[in-house]
């Protein structure tokens, strides 16, 4: 089974300034993923970014995890969030894992 992990930004491309709160970023992404029909956990994290021009910025960002996701949803989430946050790219990590549901009853 496929782990994927999707590392986001919080800062915008161009005025590179987060424009709202965390809370909302996390808000869109669980709109995002309802949409794709993908189950995901996520963490506040914080990091830095090389942009293509390369300013350095520290910034804000979310780690998606997605389990089981076909490796397309993967990619067409992150292209989602990419655009939706205005970010100049996003990354994707992937690892094989051996997965399974545990239950009370």
């Amino acid at each position: 089974m496929l782990e994927a992990r999707i590392y986001v930004g919080l800062r915008d491309k161009d005025s590179r300034e987060q424009h709202y709160e965390t809370d909302r970023y996390k808000a869109v992404l669980r709109e995002i993923c309802k949409d794709f029909r993908t189950p995901f956990s996520v963490q506040v994290m914080e990091g830095g970014y090389f942009h293509d021009d390369g300013t350095w910025v520290d910034e804000n960002s979310l780690l998606i995890t997605l389990i089981g996701a076909p490796r397309k949803t993967v990619y067409d989430i992150a292209r989602a969030v990419c655009g939706v946050f205005r970010q100049e790219s996003v990354i994707i990590t992937c690892n094989k894992v051996i997965s399974f549901d545990v239950r009370s009853d």
